[in-house]
């Protein structure tokens, strides 16, 4: 039984393919990449680089979720299975030393099921986007219980993925933390270690993708609320009541009540500003810079907006049955 195994996933991210998938190359094991029907020649890159591909058919539903499992069953499939599996998207590159780190680590924790690392995004120099997001990636190392916390580049125990069924695929985003919380509830551990993991590049050069990634964001706290909310867990809890009160209640009762109260049910609007402040206060208490502190602040209103846009198209798409990604990236590269 091998011991590592590779699975690479992407839709129209040609520009960054074949760093990617040479970045795995290094890593013992198979190599599969799995294509969410690019239309951009991602499929002649894998495979000019002699990588087995998997294409989903267009037919169901596009989602990284899919796409991951597609990839974990065309190696488990083959004659030499591996015992751990490296997930990693297109748009991103690997360290080289990660997938040995975190084998070891699970070698020493037989209930460890998932281990991540530190992840860099390339664009923090020419984007206010990429600082963002170099900030969402940050968090320290030890267990992981905050799911949140955890993204889709990782490395997971064969075992335990296939216990507990895999990505869930009918989650559009997020699944990555879904499949946490299900590790959790099974009695796996989740562990992010302090060692580099790999360098990303989100994309995103302006305001409309950022929006319609936070709406992205908003979707999927709905609906992993939806499935974990009530377990002991209480998976998105805190952060759905946050968004349905600052992206929700707070603006229909201050308009709503602006008539019969002579306009002083506005005065509520004026609870933006103190949350605004204590995101700008925490941002400069964690030594960001304050024009940045102040980027923080503000993005970080906008997103309790844009989680609400979210949350209600995940309403409407529970009712309606049907889950479709929410894409994000230029014509360049959409992120599934």
């Amino acid at each position: 039984m091998a011991t590592v195994g590779s699975v690479v996933i992407g839709r129209n991210e040609a520009h960054h393919l074949p760093a990617a998938l040479a970045s795995v190359r290094a890593v013992e094991g198979r190599v599969v990449y799995v294509d969410s029907a690019s239309s951009d020649g991602s499929v002649a890159i894998a495979r000019s680089a002699g990588i087995g591909v998997v294409e989903l058919d267009p037919a169901s539903p596009m989602s990284a979720a899919r796409a991951r499992n597609a990839g974990f069953e065309a190696l488990a499939a083959g004659p030499d299975a591996p015992r751990f599996v490296m997930f990693l998207d297109g748009d991103c590159e690997l360290h080289p030393g990660f997938p040995a780190s975190a084998r070891r680590m699970m070698e020493v924790e037989p209930r460890c099921a998932i281990v991540v690392g530190h992840l860099t995004e390339a664009s923090t120099d020419t984007s206010v986007y990429g600082q963002l997001s170099a900030l969402e990636w940050a968090s320290g190392a030890g267990p992981i219980t905050d799911f949140g916390n955890l993204g889709g580049i990782m490395l997971v125990r064969a075992e335990a993925f296939r216990a507990v069924g895999g990505f869930d695929p009918h989650m559009i985003a997020g699944e990555d933390s879904e499949l946490g919380v299900r590790m959790s509830l099974a009695d796996w551990s989740v562990m992010k270690i302090d060692a580099p993991m790999a360098s990303h590049d989100n994309g995103i050069t302006g305001f409309k993708p950022w929006w319609r990634r936070a709406v992205r964001a908003g979707h999927a706290l709905a609906q992993r609320y939806a499935l974990h909310g009530r377990s002991r867990v209480a998976d998105c809890r805190r952060e759905l009541a946050s968004t349905l009160v600052w992206g929700a209640a707070i603006p229909a009762i201050s308009l709503g009540l602006a008539i019969p109260t002579h306009g002083a049910s506005l005065l509520l609007l004026g609870l933006y500003g103190v949350i605004g402040y204590r995101m700008y206060r925490g941002a400069l208490r964690a030594g960001r810079p304050s024009s940045l502190a102040l980027r923080v602040a503000g993005f970080g209103l906008l997103t309790k907006f844009a989680n609400m846009q979210g949350v209600l198209q995940y309403a409407r798409n529970r009712w309606r049955g049907s889950y479709r990604i929410i894409e994000y990236k230029g014509p360049e590269g959409v992120k599934a």
